[in-house]
């Protein structure tokens, strides 16, 4: 009888401890989870030189993402989007020259809203490669860049 009842203390005493550590576990998830934050890079109704982005397109919709890698010293071609896109530069220094001779340059972890309709090229003016992320709000079919 002594036994058994040591081992049912035993039991429960095991039980306890087991619950204690979920509680703890899920306590921590939940604690985690409170940690997430988010941050608005960009909110903008213009390109980066300052003009006014088109209204939407009509019809349905297709956004594309395109990761571009631009070896350092390299230049684009002359180009021009018809759609809106904006990015993220993930790695480099890119620099944007209009038609025009306007120069912007988007620095590493930079959001970007690029000109629509307007040509220009881009030049990755750095030692190391530029990493970028586009996404274009087009339509199925569009061209994202048509160049000069």
């Amino acid at each position: 009888m002594v036994i058994a009842a040591i081992l049912v203390c035993g039991l429960s005493v095991t039980a306890s401890i087991a619950l204690s550590s979920s509680e703890e576990a899920k306590a921590q998830n939940e604690e985690s989870a409170s940690k997430v934050e988010s941050t608005e890079l960009i909110r903008t109704s213009q390109s980066w030189d300052g003009v006014d982005l088109p209204d939407y397109l009509k019809g349905k919709p297709e956004i594309v993402g395109i990761k571009y890698e631009i070896p350092p010293k390299q230049k684009l071609g002359m180009h021009f989007h018809p759609v809106m896109n904006f990015g993220i530069l993930v790695q480099g220094d890119l620099t944007i020259i209009s038609e025009a001779g306007k120069e912007y340059v988007v620095h590493e972890g930079e959001p970007v809203v690029e000109m629509v309709g307007t040509v220009h090229h881009g030049e990755n003016r750095g030692d190391k490669p530029v990493v970028l992320y586009m996404f274009y709000l087009s339509q199925e079919g569009m061209d994202l860049s048509v160049k000069q």
